[in-house]
């Protein structure tokens, strides 16, 4: 059976790929990105294994360490679960948890960076070679180094998207976790500001990976090389128990996801109650604009979206607080204007198949892109304006607030523009309402990574005369300056928000249907 699923698996995979050509071309980049980058490890090896046994310790168990880590990490927040087998579409087959365990885990390793990290891995010999030691305690490690990564990328993913809870649990969980993952940085900052590093510092530090999960698996044969024995065998013993503690961890949230499936019920409501709807004028316009933001307040694929709005001020004081705290600060609505203006480049994706509905009825498109902005700003706007006003609240100075705004709204404004025009025409794999909330696509992480960089760019350059100018004005104590940046940031804002509704309306209106095909053709990939 778990032979069928891996030929499911890559016959599923090659669907997709034939389905989208545009998905075959990011597969067949990120597999020749990972070909690249193999090239160049394999190298490096080769090259350590001329080198002394402490050196090559500390080089092969700091990167392995950060290997497992990112097989954690990364992929809760860049790249995703490639869920082509997932759990709950498994359920119906007569597989047990362990089989079912072992397909997913293999799955994983035969994807691009399974392959990557397996070869890398399997390249250690190149260096562990010139010590007879160590190729014993290498047979026996590198499968576990690349088992704990895989292992653990699954085990994070499954608790992270609550399999083990009901839905509401899950879905708090998966917003919070955001949190430490965004912090992580000045938090790793401001331990290592307490600590002089340099090389030395590292050589010494880096060692002590090896006594820890992290890099247990990888120092086994840099100590057996090193002939200390007893070490090797106890860090041996660390990465046994390592993966069977994740190997139980990832089996309980598994086991209890048939019994607690993850589409649970939705909270009762009051009879007659219909939200949104009964608050705002009826029309196309205003059905789109009242389901939006109920999307907006209560589905936490969006509610994710703003975690980072509060944490920006935060980091932004952390790397400034050794200068002027208060200019960062200033500069927080921009960037904030920024990363939540951007957000609904993917406000179809988020839709799925209920998009169906308002083709049906035949809804204009100009209504879709005014409701679906109107909703955005609703939340979005205040927001701008809190961050806007408050670092001057507390300077008492307000000579450079209008530029900073009109930066900030500019910025939102055409980041609405833009959106509205490209959203009309690309969909993109998103999770569904209950999913996975990191769930991927095989193929289309390299690809909706580009989307989004250059929508990011398109937006920053027809705002960049806003920006340009509001920060002369800030830097220069001009108030005329500041409220020239404040002109052209609202004007030339709403310029390209008005041109991008009523071009992306159009725009919809004749890929509308389309768009519905590629939303099916994704739900039931």
């Amino acid at each position: 059976m778990v032979a069928t699923l891996l030929r499911l698996r890559f016959r599923v995979l090659g669907n997709q790929l034939a389905r989208s050509p545009w998905q075959l071309v990011g597969f067949i980049l990120g597999a020749l990105y990972g070909a690249l980058l193999l090239v160049g490890i394999v190298a490096g090896l080769v090259a350590l294994g001329f080198a002394d046994v402490r050196l090559a310790g500390v080089i092969i168990v700091g990167a392995g360490s950060l290997v497992t880590l990112g097989w954690a990490l990364i992929p809760l927040v860049a790249f995703g679960v490639d869920t082509t087998l997932d759990p709950d579409r498994l359920v119906v087959f007569p597989l047990t948890t362990s089989r079912m365990m072992v397909a997913l885990t293999l799955a994983a390793a035969c994807g691009v960076p399974g392959i990557v990290t397996s070869v890398a891995a399997l390249a250690t010999i190149a260096t562990w070679a010139h010590w007879p030691a160590a190729l014993v305690a290498w047979l026996v490690s590198t499968p576990l180094a690349v088992l704990t990564a895989v292992v653990a990328s699954r085990a994070v993913a499954t608790v992270a998207s609550g399999f083990g809870g009901g839905r509401r649990f899950r879905e708090v969980a998966g917003i919070l976790i955001f949190i430490p993952l965004i912090l992580a940085g000045p938090l790793i900052a401001g331990l290592a500001s307490g600590v002089s590093v340099n090389a030395d510092t590292i050589a010494e530090l880096v060692p002590l990976l090896g006594w820890t999960p992290l890099g247990a698996a990888w120092a086994v044969p840099a100590d057996a090389a090193a002939g200390d024995l007893p070490a090797a065998a106890a860090k041996l013993l660390i990465a046994l128990a390592t993966l069977a503690a994740l190997w139980l961890l990832w089996r309980a949230s598994l086991a209890r996801s048939p019994v607690r499936p993850r589409l649970t019920s939705a909270a009762a409501v009051r009879a007659g109650s219909v939200g949104w709807f009964g608050r705002v004028p009826t029309g196309a316009a205003g059905a789109v604009f009242a389901r939006a933001l109920t999307y907006w307040t209560r589905d936490p694929r969006y509610l994710r979206q703003l975690i980072a709005v509060p944490l920006v001020p935060v980091l932004l004081w952390f790397y400034a607080r050794d200068g002027d705290p208060f200019v960062a600060l200033a500069f927080s609505a921009p960037i904030i204007a920024f990363i939540i203006g951007i957000v609904v480049y993917a406000d179809i994706s988020y839709d799925g198949t209920a998009f169906g509905t308002e083709v049906a009825t035949g809804a204009r498109g100009l209504s879709d892109r005014l409701g679906r902005i109107l909703a955005a700003a609703a939340v979005a706007v205040p927001l701008v304006l809190l961050a806007a006003a408050l670092p001057f609240v507390f300077a008492g100075d307000w000579t450079q607030f209008p530029g900073i705004l009109g930066m900030a709204l500019g910025i939102l404004f055409t980041c609405y523009g833009v959106c509205a025009v490209t959203s009309a025409q690309l969909v993109v794999p998103v999770p569904g309402s209950g999913d996975n909330p990191f769930k991927r696509v095989p193929g289309t992480t390299f690809l909706q990574g580009m989307a989004f960089f250059g929508i990011w760019l398109v937006a920053l350059a027809l705002s960049s005369p806003a920006v340009i100018v509001g920060i002369i004005g800030y830097f220069t104590r001009n108030p005329t300056v500041s409220w020239i940046a404040f002109a052209i940031g609202i004007v030339g804002g709403t310029a390209v928000l008005v041109a991008g509704i009523l071009i992306g309306g159009k725009v919809l209106d004749s890929t509308g249907p389309v768009l519905l095909a590629r939303l099916k053709a994704m739900k039931n990939a």
